[in-house]
């Protein structure tokens, strides 16, 4: 049986004295998308955050590819402590954020590039087909050569898919890819990341679109207040959720 690609042993993460992530544990298969629910405050973005190093947590495990992260130091105290394993980790788990973060100085196709051949120093040449590819695969591929600003967001938000794709990362991580957009533009960037969930990547997605989850999700974690309130496949929780709390919290969305 393979290691799951990301697995996270009862995480805990403050700031200061709050309180975000009280020992959450979340798995990640090869191929498996997995969904994170839950209102704001309630930890989801930290969660993601944590998982790729972009935060340091206090106490629990973060497995890699089975490869647990090493740590130095205690408590607020504790960081990464190996540079290189941290790049590898962050290399092979890219990450889409809710506001795009593309170079507004750089072309589509320069924002694409830029990462594969700055950081692992990949041939140009090679870059800029896989780049291409990637932009036609989400539908942009007609937008090389034009800035950022003379995009929608939705085009700006699959500009941003392919620049993580294009690092053959081993997974995913999106941070509320569709929360930034209005619902016409949000449809754009759900069918491309259903395509990659049909393609059998694996994902861990945190999202306030309860169909999305619904429809593409191998397994789906609602936190409440930093902890894992209620877990389970999408029909269970959708379904027939069992925690008051989940069962108000979707009272109030629109699940599939």
């Amino acid at each position: 049986m393979p290691a799951p690609v990301i697995e996270i042993r009862d995480l805990y993460k403050s700031y200061g004295a709050l309180e975000v992530l009280k020992g959450v544990s979340v798995t990640a298969d090869k191929g498996h998308v997995v969904s994170l629910i839950g209102s704001s405050g309630s930890g989801k973005s930290t969660l993601l955050r944590c998982c790729n190093l972009l935060e340091d947590s206090q106490s629990g495990e973060i497995l890699f590819d089975g490869d647990p992260i090493r740590w130095r130091g205690e408590g607020h105290n504790r960081r990464p402590g190996d540079a290189k394993q941290v790049l590898r980790v962050r290399t092979n788990l890219s990450m889409v954020f809710q506001q795009f973060n593309l170079w507004a100085h750089m072309t589509i196709l320069e924002n694409v590039m830029e990462a594969p051949v700055t950081v692992l120093r990949r041939d140009r040449d090679t870059v800029e087909a896989l780049a291409r590819n990637l932009l036609d695969k989400v539908g942009i591929g007609d937008k090389c050569e034009v800035y950022p600003a003379q995009l929608s967001g939705g085009q700006q938000q699959r500009a941003a898919i392919a620049r993580a794709l294009c690092m053959e990362p081993q997974a995913l991580l999106f941070d509320e890819p569709t929360s930034a957009l209005d619902p016409e533009l949000e449809q754009e960037v759900v069918r491309v990341i259903k395509d990659l969930a049909a393609e059998g990547r694996t994902m861990m997605i945190v999202t306030h679109d309860m169909r999305m989850a619904a429809d593409m999700s191998s397994h789906v974690i609602f936190l409440h207040q930093g902890r894992i309130e209620e877990e389970g496949p999408p029909d269970a929780l959708f379904g027939a959720p069992k925690s008051a709390r989940l069962q108000q919290f979707l009272s109030h969305s629109n699940p599939a």
